[in-house]
């Protein structure tokens, strides 16, 4: 197989990250490919229901369940995935770090935000 560039393939078994819809910022795996445009994913550990999704709506991870078969039941995914610890893994990942931030600033109140400019501001005279 020729993989060039690409160092993220679309396979039986690769954990994604959900980007759009209700369960945006969950891990899935792709149990199943459909077709060009579509993979039918899982991800029971994490509470994503067993649903086809178009690639458009999910980013490749370096994650893999590597010996998954295709078209593997929900429990089987599930202890494939805590077996191999993904949601560690993701965990210590700097994207998932990253992602965590993100939520953290997102979720600030207006008082934090101004406690911040001020510890800011303290920093940068000294």
């Amino acid at each position: 197989m020729v993989q060039g560039s690409f160092k993220r393939q679309v396979e039986v078994g690769r954990v994604v990250l959900i980007n759009h819809g209700p369960d945006t910022n969950k891990l899935a795996v792709i149990v199943d490919i459909i077709d060009h445009k579509r993979a039918l994913i899982d991800g029971p550990s994490t509470g994503v229901s067993r649903q086809p999704l178009s690639y458009k709506r999910l980013t490749l991870t370096n994650l893999v369940i590597k010996g998954l078969p295709r078209n593997a039941g929900q429990t089987a995914v599930k202890k494939a995935f805590e077996k191999n610890d993904i949601a560690g893994s993701w965990a210590k990942s700097a994207w998932a770090q990253k992602l965590a931030q993100r939520q953290v600033r997102a979720n600030l109140s207006d008082f934090d935000r101004f406690k911040i400019q001020k510890l800011k501001n303290k920093v940068n005279q000294c």
